[in-house]
């Protein structure tokens, strides 16, 4: 059985970001930290002294015995043991070097940053969640600003729509995964930052292990389960949320959960309905807004590593790219808050999609909002008619200038503002698929015809998304 060997944190970006590196062969731990060393020249400058040995700041423990009693004596390993690596410089990723004095000279030179303060970032480390138009400055200021470690959760790839906003990505990147073309560009930026690229979708089972390795959190979601979730997270964690938001013109900065300070919940105690507030993808975003946004964030995580300022805790700062105008309301921590209150009654992360009121599956068609899949819809368009034999009447209740990007053909446009007043031009004895962009705005179409009487309306499952990824490629998405 080979040999495992632990890597510290500090030491990980000496080997391209490795936890974990098997050493096969190893007879004694001076042979095998010789193989350790030889993969890389600076992991060696940290790790041994001049002649060869394990200077006083490192520890080196096999299968959690320390071997710095042994007084000189060779110390055995053999396959199957596990070694550990623990510098006394543990959390840390030692002192800057001659590049990096000069790299970040800028900072240096400013007395509430100095030496010192940058190797504060050094030392420091963020987690972003996701990579999109948020997380994009975020990851680019944060990396050149030289914080030490910086986590990217991101399952998604690249999309040709992303480049209006997304300043990490260009054409060359469309397909790739978010976190690969991230990386990229990242290590581009900044070789001296070690990047932990994080390829998974944030939930409930995870969020806790991932939160626990980092010292900030910053939020770049887009939905309401992942902002309730990371909220949650960091609170059951005691990391600072570093919040930000965006929505056409609008933008909202703050540092949740700091301090003693408020945390998300205690703003918004409970989240809208489900549709009521679109995402970006349905309601847009001015280009530039998520870089102006995404930059806020970032100064907030950089003032709480290099621990100066006045950090947005307590604070909600608004922004109009219209107006060009900024406004800022006064938080106050609630006591009665269910996470983070006096007496706390969520102390575990819990179902958010639920939480949210967001049904899926067979708990949609519990919940009184039918849906069918885009394959049965074309095969309903193609026979003309419904399992049932009544026609079959296809209704888009997206706004105009969405139609005009992209459309099925036989859909017939009524946006959800005019629904209500035009139901009298539809016949109830029809059946009706009705479709949005993402099925949120459709399931409420859904929903106030069958109020009205209409027996047979069933919601187009992840809307007209769905149908161009999945039947007519050859539209443009947006």
């Amino acid at each position: 059985m080979p040999i495992s060997v632990n890597i510290p944190t500090p030491l990980r970006q000496f080997l391209d970001g490795q936890s974990t590196v098997t050493i096969h062969a190893a007879t004694d731990v001076a042979d095998l930290l010789g193989q350790l060393t030889a993969l890389s020249a600076d992991l060696k400058k940290h790790l041994l002294s001049p002649d060869g040995h394990v200077p006083g700041y490192v520890n080196v423990y096999v299968n959690d015995d320390s071997i710095r009693d042994r007084d000189g004596e060779a110390t055995p390993v053999a396959d199957g043991d596990e070694i550990s690596i623990v510098p006394s410089i543990a959390g840390g990723a030692g002192p800057l070097t001659t590049d990096e004095l000069v790299r970040y000279s800028r900072h240096i030179i400013m007395p509430e940053v100095g030496q010192e303060g940058q190797q504060r970032l050094k030392d420091g480390s963020a987690l972003l969640i996701g990579a999109g138009g948020l997380g994009s400055p975020l990851a680019l200021y944060l990396t050149a600003a030289g914080v030490g470690r910086i986590g990217i959760v991101e399952f998604d790839v690249v999309d040709r729509t992303n480049l209006q906003r997304q300043i990490l990505y260009g054409e060359s990147t469309v397909g790739v995964a978010k976190l690969d073309a991230a990386g990229e560009r990242l290590a581009d930026l900044n070789p001296h930052v070690q990047i932990d690229r994080i390829p998974q979708q944030l939930s409930s089972q995870n969020a806790l292990s991932i939160f626990r390795d980092y010292d900030v959190v910053a939020d770049g979601t887009d939905n309401f389960p992942t902002r309730y979730l990371v909220n949650d997270a960091c609170v059951l964690t005691g990391k600072p949320n570093v919040y930000g938001s965006i929505f056409r013109f609008e933008g909202q900065v703050s540092v949740f959960n700091h301090d003693g300070g408020p945390c998300y919940r205690c703003l918004y105690a409970e989240p809208p309905p489900p549709g009521l507030v679109p995402s970006c993808a349905e309601g847009g975003v001015f280009g530039v807004l998520p870089g102006i946004i995404g930059a806020m964030q970032a100064n907030e995580v950089i003032k709480l590593l290099l621990g100066v300022g006045d950090v947005a805790s307590g604070r909600y700062l608004l922004f109009d790219a219209l107006k060009l105008s900024f406004r800022e309301l006064r938080l106050r921590r609630n006591p009665g808050c269910p996470v983070c209150g006096e007496s706390p009654t969520v102390t575990e992360l819990i179902d958010y999609e639920q939480f949210c009121g967001i049904p899926s599956g067979a708990a949609a068609e519990e919940d009184g909002v039918p849906e069918i899949d885009v394959h049965e819809l074309a095969s309903r368009l193609d026979n003309g008619s419904s399992d049932g034999g009544s026609e079959t009447v296809l209704i888009d209740v997206r706004e105009p200038f969405e139609h005009e990007i992209n459309c099925i053909e036989q859909a017939q446009l009524i946006p959800l503002g005019e629904l209500p007043g035009r139901l009298s031009e539809l016949s109830p004895t029809d059946s009706y698929v009705i479709h949005c962009k993402m099925g949120g705005r459709s399931a409420k179409a859904v929903e106030l015809m069958r109020s009205q009487g209409f027996t047979d309306v069933v919601n187009l499952a992840g809307g007209i998304d769905a149908w161009v990824e999945e039947i007519d490629p050859d539209q443009p998405s947006y």
